[in-house]
């Protein structure tokens, strides 16, 4: 293991460098029984979508041609969840779990991933990794990372009009996280980086993470924020339904932004970009409660952490993917948010939305607010130009 980090250590993405794929996929191949627990990456969960292997047609209004941009799309990379280590957990066992697998040298498996974005009528999907690195040590973060970027960057560079992607971060280390993100910025394709709710436990609204904030902000840089479960809860989840997800990521996700809300983070970074997966949870489905809190328990509240907003107000500085599965709860999310603060997402290659664009244009939006959540609005945000 020490002779593989020390040659991977050389060619670490923050460094600004990238390492030869061929040797790299040599010496993960040395050592993959040591790789993390994926229960997705099982036979039996392959998922094709039913229209691969058409086209949807293209999304006409006011008699043009309108692209469209999916923010939320997940991808792994087979070396980086080698050296994650026995008793890592990467996926669950879902469908499409095998599909998350891509690589810009297997041409097989671009063609089925692009497949089934034709087959949604998706021209763009930004890429991103859920992360399992976080309770890494420094080095091991630092390599799984970097192997992941370099991946995601080959990809960008190889299907331009395709691929974009956010990028990874060590964010338990935030000095380290912030010259990844520099590094990340300069690379043509990548938005910004993909983050978990938390830190093994620690808010994003703990002035640890501020330094990455302000980096961000600095750089324009986009955050997109996914869930992975409330654990703390993971007794009450027991049974059926699979609570621990329908559940767990969605609160996971409501308690991250209503610590950046409530703990001044928005305030302080006024121009920063978090996109919440999933329509950000439960919070656009309650969020007035909010502004009533600390009037009805002032016990509980920080006086000195002073809003110039009321809570609720910060949604509108906050952004969040589509998928709320019907055009009743997109529409109420529009009103409580902004159609400006939407933008495409269907966590693919899971397939928990098949039909994003039909999805929009059934909701009750104007043709300018269609076009904004098909693309117009990640393109303004992510600063996309090569639609």
């Amino acid at each position: 293991m020490s002779s593989r980090r020390r040659f991977l250590k050389n060619t670490v993405f923050s460094g600004l460098t990238f390492c030869s794929c061929e040797m790299l996929g040599t010496a993960v191949a040395q050592t993959r029984d040591l790789g993390g627990s994926d229960y997705g990456n099982d036979p039996t969960l392959n998922f094709r979508h039913p229209l691969a292997g058409t086209k949807r047609a293209p999304t006409i209004i006011d008699g043009k041609k309108v692209k469209t941009i999916d923010v939320h799309a997940h991808c792994f990379f087979q070396e980086a969840v080698a050296l994650a280590g026995t008793g890592t957990y990467v996926n669950g066992a879902v469908k499409g779990g095998p599909q998350h697998y891509i690589s810009f040298t297997n041409d097989d498996v671009i063609k089925d991933r692009l497949a089934s974005m034709d087959a949604m009528g998706i021209d763009m999907q930004v890429l991103s990794i859920n992360t399992y690195w976080y309770r890494k040590d420094r080095e091991l973060a630092t390599e799984i990372c970097r192997i992941n970027n370099d991946n995601l960057a080959k990809l960008c560079a190889a299907y331009p009009t395709r691929f974009n992607a956010f990028g990874c971060l060590a964010m338990q280390f935030p000095d380290l996280a912030v010259k990844q993100l520099e590094a990340i910025m300069k690379t043509p394709g990548m938005k910004g980086a993909a983050i978990q709710a938390n830190v093994a436990g620690i808010e994003f609204s703990d002035p640890m993470f501020d330094p990455i904030w302000a980096k961000g902000q600095e750089l324009g840089a986009a955050f997109f924020i996914h869930p992975q479960s409330t654990p703390e809860l993971a007794k009450r989840f027991k049974g059926n339904g699979w609570m621990s997800n329908v559940i767990g990521n969605p609160l996971d996700t409501t308690i991250a932004l209503q610590h950046l809300i409530y703990e001044g983070t928005l305030e302080r970074f006024p121009q920063i970009k978090f996109i919440a997966a999933h329509g950000g949870g439960f919070l656009g489905s309650y969020a007035p409660r909010m502004d009533y809190s600390c009037f009805i328990s002032p016990s509980n509240c920080n006086t000195s952490v002073v809003l110039k907003k009321k809570p609720t107000e910060y949604l509108r500085q906050l952004y969040f993917d589509t998928l709320v599965f019907t055009p009743e709860a997109l529409r109420h999310l529009a009103n409580q948010v902004g159609t400006s603060q939407l933008m495409i997402g269907t966590d693919q290659p899971i397939p928990w939305s098949l039909d994003p664009v039909g999805h929009i244009m059934e909701t009750q939006l104007t043709n300018k607010e269609r076009i904004a959540l098909l693309s117009a609005n990640a393109q303004r945000v992510l600063n996309i130009r090569n639609l």
